[in-house]
């Protein structure tokens, strides 16, 4: 084949070209096995060295078990007695099995038996009340955790011991405490209400609800499945907020629920998962309520209603978001839905100990809401027209820290499957709120008119 150029050939350097390729090839050998073996080495000193800090970890856990706890519990809203296991021990001798048993005692025909976790709770309480008026057992269980005035849930106990429901303080996540309860009385129902709210706090104390909304819920469905004889059926409080950065609206329970827009949401959200999980391998009956923005007397003191009553009475200022809208749904409404799911609620179907089941348990979710977005401006002006008095309004852009622009709820599932059907107006609801307000912290609300009409008075 004729060459491609016509400059004289080169002299024939093939051999000492194969013998330094050779070289070459024996020395990329060498430095390919020397990074291999680096490689190796560095692998294996790296597994030692976890291996060798999970040792420790193990060791130091076994050894100073209370300094470990006690660090991994800073960032938590204390309960009143930080020391958890003593306090444990000695809440389970102090138990009172007859005051147990009487006030999870039923005194209707068929009247159900049931635990209410958070029971010093708003949502706690206003359930309490109510199932124990119509003659069922209801025993309360409360941690009395510092996230809000404590007085404030200490009134509410005392409103409910009155009316016959005992509240045992305990964390939901003391397993034993729970066991004992369990052992001392056949529940056939567990209203689990007990979880740390709010959205901001979040960003401030995360453990505090991986501590409660997840932790705190495996425990409880861990000893209802091994441990209940029988097993309960169980209604929960999920949230509107598992729906995050859903657009369409209303929200449906067939709608994604994916985005959740702070760790709050992302615990409940966590939550109907793990449900899902019990109510499948153990054959739990699980029914989860997706709250709406529920407000009322005994309302929670962090929420936007509640502050804005507050700082309007003292002359402060109030931040409100421009364009949020909240389906603000009334407690009395809220309480007839978890009424109405627990008298839907089917058995269980677990066997004691939790070894398996008979068949598949009923599994279920609901939006409880009231169907009718407003925004809260709108809500603020309600409140200054029942205070006789205009607010400080500083109207602020929403921040990216959790909030979502609006709620609005579709309750089509559970009106059709236990009759809820939401009732109050916001003006009405709000009407109960403030007269519970003011007559709790014994204020002296006058309005305008009311003034005016003793101005007069006083200048005739």
């Amino acid at each position: 084949m004729a060459p491609f150029f016509t400059s004289p050939s080169p002299p024939d350097n093939s051999k000492a070209a194969l013998k330094q390729l050779s070289s070459y090839n024996s020395h990329l050998l060498r430095r390919v096995s020397s990074h291999k073996l680096l490689s190796i080495s560095s692998t294996l000193l790296f597994r030692t060295a976890i291996l060798l800090t999970m040792t420790l970890v193990l060791l130091f856990t076994l050894h100073y078990p209370s300094l470990l706890s006690h660090s991994l519990s800073l960032s938590s809203p204390h309960p009143t007695n930080p020391h958890r296991s003593l306090l444990s021990s000695n809440r389970l001798q102090s138990l009172n099995p007859l005051e147990i048993r009487r006030s999870a005692t039923p005194t209707r025909t068929n009247g159900f038996s049931i635990l209410v976790t958070g029971a010093a709770g708003f949502v706690g309480t206003h359930c309490s009340l109510a199932l124990k008026a119509r003659g069922d057992g209801v025993l309360g269980l409360d941690n009395f955790n510092s996230y809000y005035d404590t007085s404030l849930k200490r009134a509410r106990q005392k409103l409910l011991h009155k009316n016959g429901v005992v509240i045992v303080e305990a964390d939901i996540n003391d397993s034993q405490l729970l066991i004992k309860l369990f052992q001392l009385v056949h529940f056939t129902h567990v209203l689990h209400l007990a979880a740390q709210a709010g959205v901001r706090y979040a960003m401030k104390s995360p453990q505090s609800y991986i501590q409660s909304n997840v932790a705190g819920f495996v425990s409880l469905l861990e000893v209802a499945a091994k441990n209940a004889d029988p097993q309960p059926s169980i209604v929960w409080a999920s949230s509107s907020s598992v729906y995050g950065l859903n657009k369409v609206s209303p929200f449906s329970e067939s709608h994604r629920t994916d985005q959740p827009a702070s760790l709050y949401a992302a615990t409940k959200k966590a939550g109907e998962e793990i449900a899902h999980v019990y109510n499948h391998i153990y054959g739990l009956s699980l029914t989860g309520l997706r709250f709406f923005t529920v407000y009322g007397p005994w309302g929670r003191p962090d929420m936007a209603y509640f502050s804005f009553v507050h700082d309007i009475i003292k002359g402060k200022p109030i931040n409100i978001f421009s364009n949020a809208k909240r389906d603000f749904t009334y407690i009395d409404d809220v309480v007839k839905g978890c009424i109405g799911a627990l008298d839907t609620a089917k058995p269980s179907t677990g066997l004691p100990g939790g070894s398996k089941k008979t068949g598949p348990a009923q599994l279920r979710v609901y939006n409880l809401g009231n169907t009718s977005p407003v925004p809260v401006t709108k809500m603020v002006s309600i409140i200054e027209s029942l205070l006789g008095k205009k607010a400080k309004k500083n109207v602020v852009e929403m921040p990216s820290n959790g909030d979502v622009p609006f709620t609005h709820a579709n309750v089509s599932l559970a009106k059709r499957d236990f009759g809820y059907h939401p009732s109050t107006d916001l003006g009405t609801g709000l009407k109960q709120f403030v007269e519970w307000y003011v007559d709790y912290y014994k204020l002296e609300v006058i309005s305008k008119k009311k003034e005016k009409a003793q101005e007069k008075v006083a200048s005739s």
